[in-house]
């Protein structure tokens, strides 16, 4: 009976009555472990698939027999809830499983050669049958390369971003976003190709007696073309997303433009800047091919950005990984592990700065 029949009928509301069917949790488990139970003989007795296709299989099983269950004893407005409540929670699931995954693979392979040998020497006279060897050099590299780009594309990209989002209008502000669209898909190894036929063989001739040379800091201007895309369109969204009566406010006060923007805008954007640039520096510090075409990789160190061939932990894991010795892949491994953990640890700093950030409270 309804609650509109009740009333109708002067049964008198209660609590009993008032609150609705629930689906017991052991009914739950129940039909989970019927539909694995069902998968299986339908997979594994057909010979079609392993155990992979049984938990697909079982899922749909579970799902369709949720909703059949649920809508008895729930009705079928909450079974249908129940049913798309517990699809959501499955895709979260099977989204995290792949990261998961990969973390996992990367602690349980890398953490063999976490050790101060590691750390603290180079590939330099290293053999194929020396166990010892390092990632030092390829970590100097990384993080030299990775923070030049970073004081390039950072300003370039977010006055780019202020421009379009503030000042730009008509053709030329079109022509722009435009060309940022198209910057953003190109392949690393085209920035490689273009900063190699740019700076390398046209512009380091001028302070190098005439000769081409390899650097990290053409490493760094290749890594600023795949960058500033990036920090440009983020940093455009996030302006875009601040609200309008607070601009207007500022105007109101007799605030210029320029101050409003530096002191409004930028400030409430400020946490989605910062994770856009974080993107844009995690791409940088994981690319190998502009590194390998400009910078040219060495196994020494090298602490001058500006002058010899210099090596970065994307290029180590590359090198290593293609490398014929049977040190050579825990080394990348280790290599692999303590690149997601520079760039993890950037992140957190970053976030951390911009929420203490006095101008964005």
């Amino acid at each position: 009976m309804s609650l509109l029949e009740r009333e109708a009928s002067g049964v008198a509301m209660t609590p009993d009555n008032i609150r609705s069917k629930r689906l017991p949790v052991i009914v739950n488990l129940g039909i989970a472990v019927a539909a694995l139970v069902v998968s299986a003989a339908v997979v594994l007795g057909l010979g079609i698939g392993n155990w992979v296709l049984v938990i697909v299989l079982g899922i749909g099983f579970y799902l369709l027999g949720l909703l059949v269950v649920a809508g008895r004893v729930e009705g079928r407005r909450a079974g249908r809830d129940r049913m798309w409540k517990t699809l959501i929670y499955a895709a979260c699931v099977l989204a995290i499983l792949p990261l998961a995954s990969v973390v996992w693979t990367l602690v349980s392979k890398g953490y063999s050669r976490l050790d101060a040998d590691f750390f603290g020497s180079s590939m330099n006279n290293i053999g194929a049958r020396d166990e010892n060897g390092g990632a030092y050099h390829a970590i100097i590299g990384t993080l030299e390369q990775v923070g030049i780009a970073t004081l390039i594309a950072v300003p370039l990209g977010v006055l780019g971003a202020i421009y379009l989002v503030e000042y730009g209008r008509g053709r030329f502000a079109n022509t722009v976003r435009f060309f940022v669209d198209v910057m953003t898909g190109i392949p690393s190894i085209v920035a490689g190709l273009f900063i190699l036929s740019f700076w390398v063989l046209i512009v380091s001739p001028w302070f190098n007696d005439g000769q081409p040379r390899f650097s990290g800091f053409a490493a760094s201007l290749a890594l600023t073309v795949l960058m500033l895309p990036t920090i440009v369109r983020s940093t455009e969204e996030m302006l875009r997303l601040v609200p309008g009566p607070l601009r207007e406010g500022a105007y109101a006060l007799g605030v210029p433009q320029w101050k409003t923007i530096l002191r409004v805008v930028l400030p409430t954007a400020l946490p989605g800047i910062v994770t856009g640039v974080m993107l844009a520096v995690a791409r940088a510090a994981g690319e190998t091919a502009p590194v390998l075409l400009v910078a040219g990789g060495a196994a020494a160190i090298n602490f001058d950005p500006f002058a010899g061939n210099q090596s970065s932990l994307a290029l180590f894991v590359y090198q290593q990984a293609g490398d014929a010795s049977r040190y050579a892949p825990a080394r990348a491994w280790t290599a692999a592990l303590t690149l997601v953990a520079i760039v993890l640890v950037l992140t957190i700093a970053a976030k951390l700065l911009a929420r203490r950030n006095s101008l964005s409270k």
